[in-house]
């Protein structure tokens, strides 16, 4: 496994290449980010290419998945979030599902989804991107959206049934949502492509909250996940103190 550290999250309200530069000196060797573009991409990959970092992962543009009407706006952020990842060389991109349409069934949503997503499938092959689907939770931090289950997103990602779309398991979001992580993870590991972790409550440091951090990466580990672990949290430390920790919890050397 390997850290990622989410530079808006950690390092909120401070410029992507210092932020980049901390990530580096705190022995941590990728970078992940929520919106491309409103940033400076030429910065962030002289940053990336001066202190040997990897750009693990960022967010595609934010368009529902769930209407038919919008898939055409979804499919061209797509194509302009694939260009913006090939010029940082990241394999990665992140979407959210969009809030749920009330009124609409549930269902029929879903089925949009998974038509959307497969028209989608050949961009992403053909890239060699892998986009996450990701989960949140609706009880704390995001309430109205429409996907919070893991297990509905397991169960969807594989009537879309390609190696290219796949989940993002935030821990933080799921222990909010259904619990039983070590479970849930270790029993879809195929179709998991990237992990976020916080503490909870509070989506602080990992040391701070109900989550056993490293209890969970070692199951992880044995299991085989080799992936990325995303460090998606708000500290109440110096940054610094946060990703040591982290790098502790996860028990293998970073580069």
């Amino acid at each position: 496994m390997k850290l990622s550290v989410c530079i808006d999250a950690v390092f909120r309200g401070t410029d992507s290449a210092e932020a980049m530069r901390q990530t580096r000196e705190a022995g941590i060797g990728a970078v992940e980010f929520w919106s491309w573009w409103d940033k400076d991409l030429d910065a962030i990959r002289k940053a990336k290419d001066e202190h040997g970092l990897e750009v693990a992962a960022f967010c595609t543009k934010f368009v529902t998945l769930l209407d038919p009407e919008a898939r055409g706006d979804y499919i061209r952020g797509l194509k302009e979030s694939i260009e913006a990842a090939g010029r940082l060389g990241c394999k990665r991109l992140i979407t959210q599902t969009g809030a749920d349409r009330r009124g609409v069934e549930r269902a029929v949503q879903t089925q949009h989804m998974i038509d959307g997503l497969r028209e989608c499938a050949p961009l992403l092959e053909a890239s060699d991107i892998t986009l996450l689907v990701e989960p949140l939770n609706t009880a704390v931090n995001h309430p109205g959206y429409f996907l919070s289950s893991s297990e509905e997103t397991f169960a969807l990602l594989r009537e879309v049934g390609s190696p290219n779309v796949k989940a993002l398991y935030d821990i933080y979001h799921q222990q909010i949502t259904e619990g039983d992580l070590i479970r849930r993870m270790t029993a879809n590991l195929p179709l998991i492509g990237h992990l976020h972790a916080a503490g909870h409550p509070g989506r602080h440091e990992l040391h701070i909250g109900e989550i056993n951090y490293p209890y969970v990466f070692k199951a992880l580990r044995e299991a085989g996940y080799g992936g990325y672990v995303g460090l998606e949290y708000f500290g109440v430390g110096e940054p610094a103190a946060g990703l040591a920790q982290a790098a502790e919890f996860i028990g293998e050397r970073q580069t």
